[in-house]
């Protein structure tokens, strides 16, 4: 994979290449969570209708809303008859306003295969990793990111299979001290979740300093990058 592809597979926005007659011919890791909220021949119908007349690129603000994913604008693009891409623009939805986080410098990647690892003892539930390699050691406290990581795995107990996602929010960043810090999101997700665990999982993200919504099956946790 090129630096390039690289950039598109984990862009915050969604991206798909449909063929001519509407057929997914590569799309990048945010498009496939897209599909899980609308039918792939919605997203080429919506391609198609706001395509530029002659071969080339049109961006549209436009609003659009799929579970979980809110959108404020669209490009289309085509070079020939053959192929159609598009890419959403998703509108940010972190509403931050919590303490600067604490603590000491660990590894994420570490605490989530613990998690995973202590979990997996007594369950049969199949867990998929997609993690960006790319983020560094930040300042959180391992034992409350833990219990914080537990609830969230033990809320999608009737799951069959639970899916970890690590990824930066391009775009996003918090001020503490006047300084900016750059977001990424823990985005973990199966079929079953038990709702009334949202309540201690917000309580224990707040207690590490951290934002945590839930929608759509779907537990999201906003980390800031404090990296010294």
């Amino acid at each position: 994979m090129t630096f390039e592809q690289q950039w598109i597979e984990y862009d915050y926005n969604p991206f798909v290449l449909f063929s001519a007659g509407g057929k997914i011919i590569s799309l990048n890791n945010e498009a496939q969570y897209l599909l899980g909220s609308v039918d792939k021949n919605i997203l080429f119908e919506i391609a198609t209708a706001h395509a530029s007349t002659s071969f080339g690129f049109k961006t549209t603000f436009i609003d659009l809303e799929f579970g979980r994913y809110r959108i404020f604008g669209i490009t289309v693009g085509y070079e020939n008859e053959s192929e159609i891409g598009i890419r959403f623009y998703q509108q940010p939805t972190i509403n931050y306003s919590a303490p600067k986080p604490t603590g000491d410098l660990i590894n994420v990647y570490t605490l989530i295969d613990l998690c995973i690892s202590t979990y997996s003892i007594s369950s049969d539930t199949i867990f998929q990793k997609d993690l960006d390699p790319t983020i560094p050691e930040i300042r959180l406290h391992p034992e409350n990111f833990i219990k914080l990581l537990n609830k969230v795995y033990h809320g999608y107990a009737d799951s069959d299979t639970i899916r970890t996602k690590l990824f930066y929010r391009v775009g996003e960043h918090i001020k503490f001290d006047g300084n900016k810090y750059s977001l990424f999101t823990i985005e973990i997700s199966g079929k079953e979740f038990c709702k009334k665990s949202v309540s201690e999982i917000e309580m224990l993200a707040e207690k590490n300093n951290l934002y945590a919504i839930y929608q759509d099956n779907v537990i999201s946790i906003n980390i800031p990058m404090i990296t010294n």
